[in-house]
């Protein structure tokens, strides 16, 4: 995977948790929903279903926002447009659960009727404030 975002953002996405913004299209207009993920050397891996599901599956050309606050002052940000993959998988889907649900607190097991998305990162940017 060619190197997309420097490697400070890379550590802060796989380290921190924080959420992302995950922006699809419905009907020719932008949906934004926050989401729990996971960073790995260019991919960005998500479990989801309903609205954002079903735009992906007809478009799978997405944008991540990522953004760290403390206090109300924003730390850093990143930004990363790249294609959505579903990966239909419950082996892979449980693998994924294992790295994103307890980052943010939540059993390995909760949510099971989520789906695998996996988001290959074509352009990014990351800036601290």
């Amino acid at each position: 995977m060619a190197d997309v975002l420097p490697d400070e953002a890379e550590i802060l996405l796989a380290e921190e948790s924080v959420m992302a913004h995950l922006a699809t299209c419905s009907d020719g207009r932008p949906h934004v929903a926050p989401v729990w993920y996971h960073y790995d050397d260019g991919t960005v891996s998500i479990l989801t279903g309903g609205r954002k599901l079903d735009n992906i599956r007809e478009n799978p050309r997405v944008a991540v926002s990522i953004q760290k606050d403390t206090a109300g002052s924003a730390e850093w940000k990143v930004t990363m447009l790249g294609t959505a993959t579903v990966v239909e998988d419950a082996e892979e889907a449980l693998k994924a659960a294992e790295r994103i649900n307890p980052r943010y607190g939540a059993d390995t097991d909760a949510y099971p009727e989520n789906t695998l998305i996996r988001i290959d990162v074509g352009s990014g940017t990351f800036m601290r404030y």
